[in-house]
């Protein structure tokens, strides 16, 4: 779409065999922005389904998609705006697919009365084959005209690309053996049975028998290809949990339904838990968010209620050796505070200025640490830019670390239920990944959390950790 002033071509200017022509890449989203504006959900139009069951998808360019960029020339170029479509025939020759780029030819033949003027259409494709053509009968605008398109409202395609990466980077890998703790009520099971669909988890049902199996009923999961540990108590459920990775019959932690506390309670335990070193848990939201052309993770949001320092040293480091297994190289680590000045009045500023020195020294490795940063200048380089601000972190931040878990929680339910951002996460800094869902959860994000799990785990294994 051009962003200058637009001008027509009025119809007492227009002259037989003048041309004009816009070329035009499709792109996955038109597919998907197309049938839901047309509602033709034909799936041979959409990216990711296989339409006539070759086993691969077609993404082919909907004849009217195609069409339509004859009317963007007429509407835009020549005449250009106050054109109104009295006729149009089309000849498809051809097919354009997502990722093809078109141009789109029209040729001045006739002017009659009434202000009708008749043009020749086409459509090329790169190498200059036509996919398309046909005659156009339009009523060309009376007067001159300007029109600003930088006034039309943008799109945001509600789409999550990144979380679909990360299932296809953990498609190949063995399903990890996890304990699912206490998968007693029907969300909390199917969630545990789709990844495991997936070939993201293996897993071993530990709890109550009796109501595992109501919850599968419920849902009509057939239970008889998975081990089931009969265990009545929660306490006693995380325990054999935790007793089976240290026994390495698992290689992962899934909670079910049951409270957080009572299953980080025995993962803690000095003698008998899954503490690596001195090392603090944290939770790591990782998040899809429509627009973001990167994963965003926000930490901690879920488990240490006020961090001092070395507890977000901690947190800084756990997400920091995620996003290593999540194939960023040298992730972009974010530590927000309301403002980006150190105040002496903000405590938050003067933690996030340390964490920044402390990877400066060597103390936090693996990543790019920078604060304090607004939330604003901290991921967007347009904000940035206007404080003054100049850092390699600003601006483009992979990684936000919250002051606290209320901030940090309450801004990845933003991101979730107003930006429609999808988020998955585990629990870091054990000696395994514990995944943590929750009721809200849909089924992308149960499944972007277990492929996060197989990642971790996977790099884990492969560092000799």
């Amino acid at each position: 779409m051009p962003t200058a002033p637009i001008h027509n071509v009025p119809f007492d200017q227009l002259e037989i065999g003048m041309e004009a022509a816009r070329t035009r890449t499709l792109r996955a989203e038109d597919l998907f922005i197309f049938a839901n504006s047309s509602g033709n959900v034909n799936p041979m139009h959409l990216p990711d389904e296989d339409g006539d069951g070759d086993g691969r998808p077609e993404a082919v360019a909907p004849g009217m998609w195609v069409a339509s960029l004859i009317s963007a020339v007429l509407g835009t170029d020549l005449p250009g705006p106050g054109t109104l479509y009295h006729s149009q025939t089309l000849r498809f020759l051809g097919r354009a697919h997502a990722d093809d780029t078109l141009t789109v030819r029209v040729r001045l033949t006739d002017k009659r009365a009434d202000r009708l003027v008749c043009f020749d259409t086409w459509i090329e494709d790169e190498d200059g084959t036509r996919i398309l053509e046909g005659e156009a009968e339009v009523y060309a605008p009376e007067k001159p005209l300007t029109f600003s398109p930088e006034e039309l409202p943008g799109l945001t395609l509600q789409r999550h690309v990144h979380f679909d990466r990360l299932l296809a980077m953990a498609e190949p890998l063995p399903a990890i053996p996890t304990a699912v703790v206490a998968p007693e009520k029907a969300d909390a099971l199917a969630g545990a049975i789709l990844a495991a669909e997936h070939t993201l988890i293996d897993p071993i049902l530990v709890g109550h028998a009796e109501r595992i199996a109501e919850a599968a009923q419920e849902e009509g999961i057939d239970l008889t290809p998975y081990r089931i540990v009969d265990v009545r108590d929660h306490q006693l459920a995380a325990q054999e949990a935790v007793r089976m990775v240290l026994a390495r019959e698992a290689a992962a932690l899934m909670k079910g339904h049951l409270h957080t506390d009572i299953l980080l309670s025995e993962v803690v335990k000095r003698d008998g838990g899954l503490r690596r070193g001195g090392r603090r848990l944290s939770h790591v939201f990782v998040m899809d968010v429509p627009g973001l052309d990167h994963l965003l993770m926000v930490t901690d949001a879920a488990i240490n209620i006020a961090p001092d320092l070395q507890t977000k040293a901690d947190i800084v480091q756990n997400a920091i050796d995620l996003a290593h297994a999540l194939g960023m190289e040298e992730p972009k680590v974010g530590v927000l505070s309301a403002v980006e000045t150190i105040n002496p009045a903000i405590p938050s500023t003067l933690d996030a200025a340390a964490l920044s020195k402390m990877a400066e020294r060597g103390q936090i490795t693996g990543g790019l640490v920078d604060g304090p940063l607004a939330m604003d200048n901290a991921i967007n380089l347009g904000a940035a830019a206007t404080k003054g601000i100049r850092s390699l972190v600003a601006g483009r931040a992979e990684i936000l670390v919250a002051p606290n878990l209320e901030s940090g929680n309450m801004l990845a339910k933003e991101l979730t239920f107003l930006a429609h951002a999808e988020a998955g996460g585990v629990v870091m800094g054990a000696k395994c990944p514990i995944i943590l869902t929750s009721r809200a959860d849909d089924d992308k994000a149960r499944l972007a959390s277990c492929a996060v799990a197989a990642l971790a785990s996977a790099h884990a294994a492969g560092a000799g950790a």
